[in-house]
């Protein structure tokens, strides 16, 4: 049985045909109209976008090939993984001050330092130390020059957050990479929102096509641009996050 609306149906062989389409990964989704959407780019999300898709076609990334690993080497995948990407936007908006939430294994903590500029740093944010991970990329000589700090906190409540305002303040580009849980999205952005960001970072969302995250992103009340096709395939979108378009009346 299939449907979204007051009505489940069976589905139809196209719909049946489409479900046996060969894929690596399947995650459902839902599509929805973008006329209707309130809440539309800035031009200064469209120009960024259409800079770093550009960029990202040529980059690569040595220091990622020369590390032994147990992970499957997604930062060699684009479009369809948003490494390149991460890394284009970073150098595009030659971000100083960036922001990770979520490390994980660390692929894309490295993507993102491996475009800093002199002097730039990324902080990434994880409740479990890097090295627990048995698949982690890092090395311990990743964190000895202050370029990669990883910080063990949950910045996604305010109690979370409080120690780590000033460094939200100087922020230029933010990326979330958290659980997809349907709660821990959300409470970051009513978290941020209370901040003042004096910077005018862009923040990058991940997955913003999977069931959990299409709510949230449909209702995020700022300027914002689904990129999909130059990053992840299960959804990416940015925010200007201090960005005064006015919402599009529908």
């Amino acid at each position: 049985m299939f449907g979204f609306g007051k009505k489940r149906r069976e589905l139809a062989p196209m719909e049946q045909a489409l479900l046996r389409t060969p894929a690596r990964h399947k995650l459902e989704s839902i599509i929805l109209s973008s006329d209707d959407e309130a809440w539309q780019p800035t031009r200064r999300l469209v120009d960024l976008a259409i800079r770093a898709a550009s960029r990202a076609a040529d980059i690569s990334f040595p220091d990622l090939d020369s590390r032994k690993a147990k992970e499957r080497r997604w930062y060699r995948t684009w479009p369809g993984e948003h490494y390149r990407l991460l890394a284009a936007l970073v150098a595009d908006l030659e971000a100083l001050n960036v922001i990770e939430i979520g490390t994980w294994t660390g692929m894309g903590t490295l993507s993102i330092a491996s475009a800093l500029p002199p002097g730039g740093r990324v902080v990434t944010f994880d409740i479990v130390p890097w090295n627990s991970l048995k698949r982690s990329w890092f090395h311990q000589a990743d964190f000895v020059d202050g370029r990669i700090v990883q910080h063990l906190a949950d910045v996604t409540a305010p109690e979370g957050m409080e120690p780590y305002r000033n460094l939200f303040a100087e922020a230029d580009f933010i990326f979330i990479d958290a659980p997809k849980d349907g709660v821990t999205e959300q409470n970051f952005i009513d978290t941020l929102g209370a901040l003042t960001l004096p910077k005018n970072p862009i923040v990058m969302f991940d997955d913003t096509r999977v069931l959990n995250m299409i709510h949230i992103w449909r209702q995020l009340k700022r300027p914002k641009l689904d990129i999909t096709s130059f990053g992840h395939w299960s959804g990416t979108g940015l925010v200007d996050w201090n960005g005064k378009r006015t919402p599009r009346k529908v």
